[in-house]
């Protein structure tokens, strides 16, 4: 690991080498075991995966976490519950709990984050974020740390109000809904002044805005209701010298100048958004991170992958601040050979 070539990246100062962050191999456990020689399982109490965690993320030479402590959790006294499928390994996460706290599109239209959240406490919120990063500076040392939002803006009201009612309301009434992100961003500013007031020196500003095909509402609808909240978000954070990283899952292609516009410092996202757009408009001047379809690991296809590598290496090596990153994940499911020879390629790819 290390946080000079991480930190050197986030500054746009070009490390010899191309620095990277995955997400899924650390709790891979199979993976674990052959890259660390440590065994941990599913079921393995907390301390043991974090020595694991911290072992392979060590032995794949991370650079960046990216991490935020504001999700869905922050939501649960009053949301929506879509269930989750079998993700993780043993499938510890599957859930069949599906529950909705609205039952009719005006119900939701209705929907105010003040009364039903309340007021937060500015100190209390700059205490937690500080406790979130300096966690993070201690458990990952190496690596470049950082603290954020997860539910944002978009991905709040998917949290809130679930696929279904998000849409249903959406649609009958776009106007009111647009009012619903008005009062949930003007609730969710309290986080990002408290962001500007931590220690953190990166922000991760996560909103899942668009589905694999695109854009899920208008365009038009995106730069009336969410893109001008995003500049009122991160305008604190920028003032006092922080880099923001936007991040969204998905294809937002058509919306990244939208994006870059509202003054964030980076982007992340998964293989489905082009690199070689970002890279031809924002290459020397932002963080840039992902890219590698996980889709070629799955495979176990060696040309596939050695593709995908050399494909983003060609259009990520002449950007200073971009970090290699299999931006669709790294899954339990994935086969242990594959995820070998990736890091392999990787590795002798690395060097500028």
């Amino acid at each position: 690991m290390s946080f000079s070539d991480g930190w050197a990246a986030v500054n746009l100062e070009m490390p010899a080498r191309v620095p990277r962050i995955e997400f899924g191999p650390e709790s891979h456990w199979p993976l674990v075991k052959r890259v660390t020689g440590l065994e941990v399982y599913p079921y393995s109490p907390a301390e043991t995966k974090l020595k694991a965690m911290q072992a392979m993320s060590k032995a794949w030479n991370y650079d960046i976490r990216l991490t935020c402590i504001v999700g869905h959790e922050e939501l649960a006294p009053f949301s929506t519950n879509m269930g989750h499928g079998a993700f993780e390994m043993g499938g510890i996460d599957l859930d069949y709990d599906v529950r909705c706290p609205f039952d009719t599109p005006e119900q939701a239209l209705a929907f105010d984050p003040w009364q039903t959240y309340g007021a937060k406490h500015h100190a209390e919120l700059v205490r937690r974020f500080n406790a979130d990063y300096y966690q993070q500076c201690a458990e990952y040392p190496d690596l470049v740390s950082m603290t954020g939002t997860y539910v944002t803006l978009f991905s709040g009201m998917i949290a809130v109000l679930g696929w279904d009612m998000f849409l249903s309301a959406g649609g009958y009434d776009p106007v009111g809904m647009g009012a619903v992100l008005d009062r949930y961003a003007r609730w969710m500013q309290q986080y990002y002044d408290a962001l500007a007031e931590s220690d953190t020196p990166v922000i991760y500003s996560h909103d899942d805005i668009v589905w694999s095909t695109g854009a899920v509402f208008r365009p038009e609808w995106y730069r009336q209701y969410v893109f001008p909240h995003y500049k009122r978000f991160w305008a604190p954070c920028i003032e006092a010298g922080k880099k923001v990283i936007f991040v969204a899952d998905g294809n937002y292609t058509e919306f990244v100048d939208d994006i870059a516009a509202q003054g964030c410092s980076g982007f992340f996202f998964e293989p489905l958004t082009d690199l070689q757009y970002v890279v031809e408009g924002y290459g020397q001047s932002h963080i840039i991170i992902g890219n590698v379809d996980t889709r070629a690991l799955l495979a176990n296809d060696k040309a596939a992958i050695h593709d995908e590598v050399e494909r983003c290496m060609a259009l990520g090596k002449g950007c200073p601040g971009y970090f290699m990153n299999v931006s669709n994940m790294i899954p339990y499911n994935t086969p242990v050979e594959a995820a070998l020879y990736y890091n392999q390629v990787y590795e002798e790819l690395c060097w500028r």
